[in-house]
């Protein structure tokens, strides 16, 4: 069985998951691209918890985890099976003080994706939480971790954003921030270069990375993907853009090589 991809996607707003515009757009398109999985594991960044944990329900709740947004997105239903097996096979891979959490179950960080990219809910998922108390580099490690799992025709998806700061946010604002656009830009570039020790080390980007984000909760998910990838991967950059002022889309593809040809993809927009 060839190895399954890795995918990290900006989430951005919880209303991508009900408009059409440039990102769901990719978000449907490069499905049509990715062998269909077994299951999904998703590392949402708004699973954020004290140690690892693990959803291991055969039918997880769905998670409404945003205020003051329009009714119908609480209306949204994404009704996918969860994958208990695989579930306790990657608490076993990870060891250590990973356990078993049907406290949570899907939230908008996975469901508002994956509707546009599985629109049939017809693939198990399950959760891992990001863990709070864990530095980047264990973030990193603990990826690494999830690797075998590819090879078992599981997607890994991991579901955050590059750049987070949403105290910085500029409503009237189609682009990004200098700043922003910086810190993405040192992200993009050490992924595309395999320099992922940079990433981790994030903090070398300067005073950019003290403005990207407060607290490691929509970044880390990007350290899990990197850890899950194979040094023969082939990466595609996608929705390569900051909005708002201060939120990175940026989204990435891992895969073996000969998969996805970027050209096929909605061209780059911002909104």
């Amino acid at each position: 069985m060839k190895s399954m991809p890795v995918l990290f996607i900006g989430h951005g707003s919880p209303m991508n998951a009900i408009e059409n515009n440039p990102f769901s757009a990719k978000w449907e398109q490069i499905a049509e691209h990715l062998p269909k999985p077994k299951a999904i594991l998703a590392v949402s960044a708004h699973w954020f918890t004290p140690g690892t944990r693990v959803n291991d329900s055969p039918a997880p709740q769905m998670i409404y985890d945003m205020y003051g947004f329009p009714a119908e997105l609480y209306r949204v239903a994404y009704p996918a099976p969860g994958a208990p097996e695989t579930a306790r096979l990657t608490r076993e891979l990870i060891g250590g003080a990973a356990r078993i959490d049907n406290s949570w179950g899907l939230d908008h960080g996975t469901w508002s994706v994956l509707r546009h990219v599985y629109p049939k809910a017809d693939i198990p998922v399950f959760q891992l939480s990001v863990n709070r108390d864990a530095t980047p580099a264990e973030h990193f490690a603990l990826g690494s971790r999830l690797r075998a799992l590819r090879e078992q025709g599981v997607l890994i998806f991991a579901s955050g954003n590059v750049v987070h700061n949403l105290a910085k946010v500029r409503w009237d604002m189609d682009g990004g921030f200098s700043w922003a656009e910086e810190f993405d830009r040192y992200i993009k570039q050490n992924i595309v270069n395999r320099d992922f020790d940079k990433v981790v080390r994030y903090k070398q980007a300067g005073e950019s990375a003290s403005m990207a984000f407060y607290t490691l909760d929509h970044f880390a998910p990007l350290l899990y993907a990197l850890g899950a990838t194979d040094e023969k991967d082939a990466v595609t950059v996608f929705s390569d853009v900051c909005v708002l002022g201060s939120l990175s889309m940026t989204s990435y593809l891992f895969e073996a090589p000969g998969g996805l040809d970027e050209t096929t993809l909605p061209k780059e927009e911002q909104t």
